[in-house]
């Protein structure tokens, strides 16, 4: 009886151009050459957004697919030949091999250790530990429709005009310059970063970010911001911001950029009535020194109420004018600054200007806006208690 999985790999090998493919054409007719460079794009981009190639996973069709494809392709050379330079991953390359005469040639090649027996097979040195966050970070970046589309709809709009007009350009690509509210163009589609989530660490054990893409063509993707720079860097551009911009010069970043600090939002752990009373409180501030090192004696300083504090969130900048920040953050929350005298141990009043009353999340998303360089088209509606356009 034949087993089901053989029986599969052998369909999907032999279909190296992708004959089997059910996706509608939205484009004119293919001849025979691109159909085969175009079915091996799928097979780099599955690459790109898993940092790994293809394996016989019969959970995952798609996957399962693309291995059995590759497979049929390193079993012809003529194919390879013909995709030779389109293989940025090097999953044509050939893998030495090693001649066997000996015992010692077995363990002289045994480069993982597998064969050492120091411990007995009940103890998992080579195992990790499940990580919930970690298989989080992990997940498979795919694109489906975004039903919100309409929201960005006339962003796109506006980059295509000034695009025409010249008041933007396409620029290459330097993954550090990324941020929330760049436009980017990548394989011909104008994309918008829409979200950028905190670092967490992947199979690779290397900090990544995922991201929130929005498509011009109504899609959208959480693609991993490491994946995103290497793709943009072989097959599209970024968009430079507006030109005239308000904030031009606060984001100065250019292949030689170095980080500068960290924003930060702190909790005050003061027992202060005026203080402890307001539920939504927060400091927004800038540091060049590391954040615990700066707020370890908060408890004896007016800037941070004379009280313990905690750390709620922070973000690196580069070549971040702290001057221009604070300027900014006040402008778009002076309404809701904390109004208060505090006393420090000099005996002298104080009256600190970097705490304010907002949510949280409104917070986290005005300093995106910040480092995007995109705050100046939004305000903060203290009503509400939101950030709405202007």
């Amino acid at each position: 009886m034949l087993d089901k999985d053989s029986v599969l790999d052998e369909i999907f090998s032999s279909d190296a151009d992708g004959i089997l493919d059910t996706k509608p054409k939205a484009t004119p007719a293919q001849n025979e050459d691109q159909r085969l460079v175009s079915t091996f794009e799928e097979i780099n981009i599955f690459v790109d957004e898993h940092g790994k190639e293809p394996i016989r996973n019969m959970a995952d069709m798609h996957e399962a697919k693309l291995f059995s494809r590759l497979k049929g392709l390193r079993e012809q050379e003529d194919k390879i030949e013909q995709l030779r330079e389109h293989d940025r991953h090097g999953l044509f390359e050939a893998e030495e091999e090693i001649e066997i005469n000996s015992i010692d040639d077995i363990f002289g090649g045994d480069d993982f250790g597998l064969l050492e027996d120091e411990e007995d097979i009940f103890t998992l040195t080579h195992v990790e530990k499940y990580d919930a966050n970690k298989a989080k970070a992990d997940f498979v970046a795919t694109r489906d429709k975004c039903e919100e589309f309409e929201k960005y709809e006339d962003l796109f709009k506006e980059c295509q005009a000034d695009l025409r007009e010249n008041r933007r350009k396409l620029v290459p690509s330097i993954e550090r310059q990324l941020h929330v509210g760049t436009f980017c163009v990548l394989d011909g589609v104008l994309l918008y970063i829409t979200e950028i989530k905190h670092a967490q660490r992947g199979n690779s054990n290397k900090l990544n970010r995922r991201t929130l893409l929005i498509f011009e063509n109504g899609t959208q993707s959480r693609m991993l911001l490491r994946s995103l720079g290497k793709r943009l860097k072989d097959s599209g551009k970024m968009v430079t911001a507006r030109e005239g911009e308000e904030l031009a010069n606060l984001n100065q970043i250019s292949a030689d950029d170095e980080s500068t600090g960290y924003i930060y939002v702190l909790k005050s752990k003061s027992e202060d009535d005026r203080i402890k009373s307001k539920a939504n409180l927060f400091k927004i501030g800038f540091s060049s020194t590391a954040i615990k090192e700066r707020i370890k004696n908060a408890e004896n300083e007016p800037t941070y109420l004379m009280a313990p504090v905690s750390l709620v969130s922070a973000y690196e900048t580069y070549n971040m004018n702290p001057h221009k920040l604070e300027q900014l953050m006040h402008r778009f929350f002076g309404n809701s600054c904390l109004d208060i005298d505090i006393q420090g141990n000099d005996g002298k009043i104080h009256r600190p200007r970097e705490w304010f009353i907002a949510p949280i999340d409104v917070i986290e998303s005005a300093i995106e806006l910040i480092i995007s360089g995109s705050i100046v088209g939004y305000r903060y509606d203290t009503e509400i208690e939101k950030i709405v356009q202007n």
